[in-house]
C-alpha cells in the first residue's frame, strides 16, 4: 500500500496590518517555521500552507502599500528560507505567496519545493474574483500555468487556489495531467461560501478520482473585518469522504495518512475518464 503522510497549516494573522509588509512577512514566516518543524518531527512528507500564507488577506482594500508584499519566486526570501526547511525535513513544501514577476505585474502564486530542497515550479491562480471585499484584480494578474502537475519524491501533486475551486474545469485538467493530490489553499470567510466549503471539494474529488486538501486561514483581520476566516481545513479522499478536519478557530497543523492506491482503485471503479466525451464539449471553449 502506497501511503504518504500529508499536512496542512492554518493560521491567524500574527501582526497588525499597520505594520510594513516586510515585518508581517517575517513574523508570519517565524510562526509557520515552528509548525513546519513540528510537521517534520511527526514525519509529514507533503505540507501546504494557506493562500498568501505570510501576509493578511489584503484584498478588501485597494491600497498600493501591499504591492510591497510581493516577492520573487523562487529567488525571494521566503522561498529561499523554505527550501532550507524542505531539505532539513525531507519534506515537500507548497508555499502560497504573493509573487512579483516584474514591477507592476503580480500574481497569486504557489511555489512547490521538493523534499531535497529543489524548487520544482509554481502555479499561478487562474480565476481572479472582483467583487466587494475581494478586489483581487487590483492585486493579481490572472495566471496561465497550463495546469502543472509536480512529480515530487512522494507523489504527483497539483495546486488550485481559493476562488479557482468554483470552476470544475481546472480540477479536471489537473487530474488528467496526473495529479493524485490537489491542494487548494484558500482565504474564505463565513457566509455563502461556507456552505460550499464541504460541498465543492468532495464533489471534485469524486469526479476526478483524487485526494483534495482544502486549507483556510482563521480569525478576523482588521481594519477590513469582512468576516471570520473559519479554518476547517480538511483532506477528502477520492470517494468524497472527509478523512481529517481542523478546527474553525485555532492555529493548527492537520496531519493525515493518504492511501494513494485508492486513486487507481476509484478511477478503475467509476471510469469517469474513460466515459468522458471531450468532442461533445466544444461549446465550453467558445468563451461566450
Amino acid at each position: 500500500m502506497k501511503k504518504i503522510k500529508a499536512g496542512l497549516i492554518q493560521m491567524g494573522l500574527k501582526a497588525d496590518t499597520n505594520e510594513s509588509p516586510e515585518t508581517i512577512r517575517d513574523l508570519m514566516n517565524e510562526a509557520h517555521i515552528q509548525l513546519i518543524d513540528q510537521a517534520g518531527e511527526k514525519g509529514v512528507q507533503i505540507l501546504c500552507m494557506q493562500e498568501v500564507f505570510n501576509q493578511p488577506y489584503f484584498c478588501p482594500s485597494q491600497d498600493t502599500k501591499w504591492y510591497a508584499a510581493a516577492e520573487k519566486v523562487p529567488d525571494g526570501p521566503t522561498i529561499q528560507l523554505l527550501k532550507q526547511y524542505a531539505k532539513k525535513h525531507q519534506m515537500v513544501i507548497i508555499a502560497p505567496i504573493y509573487e512579483e514577476d516584474i514591477p507592476g505585474v503580480y500574481y497569486n502564486t504557489a511555489a512547490v519545493i521538493d523534499a531535497n530542497g529543489e524548487y520544482l515550479g509554481k502555479y499561478r491562480k487562474t480565476h481572479i474574483p472582483q467583487v466587494a471585499g475581494f478586489w483581487e484584480k487590483f492585486f493579481f494578474k490572472p495566471g496561465q500555468s497550463n495546469w502543472p502537475v509536480f512529480e515530487t519524491q512522494y507523489g504527483k501533486i497539483g495546486v488550485y487556489i481559493c476562488y479557482d475551486r468554483h470552476f470544475p474545469e481546472g480540477w479536471r485538467a489537473l487530474a488528467l495531467n496526473g495529479a493524485e493530490i490537489i491542494f487548494n489553499p484558500s482565504a474564505t470567510v463565513a457566509g455563502l461560501s461556507k456552505y460550499l466549503w464541504e460541498l465543492e471539494q468532495p464533489a471534485a474529488a469524486v469526479a476526478n478520482g483524487c485526494y483534495i486538501a482544502a486549507i483556510n486561514r482563521i480569525g478576523n483581520e482588521a481594519p477590513w473585518d469582512i468576516g471570520t476566516f473559519y479554518g476547517s481545513s480538511y483532506f477528502v479522499n477520492p470517494r468524497g469522504e472527509i478523512e481529517a478536519q481542523a478546527s474553525e478557530d485555532k492555529d493548527e497543523l492537520l496531519i493525515c495518512d493518504l492511501n494513494l492506491e485508492l486513486v487507481r482503485e476509484v478511477r478503475n471503479q467509476w471510469q469517469f475518464f474513460r466515459d468522458r466525451r471531450p468532442e461533445a464539449y466544444e461549446v465550453l471553449t467558445k468563451g461566450e
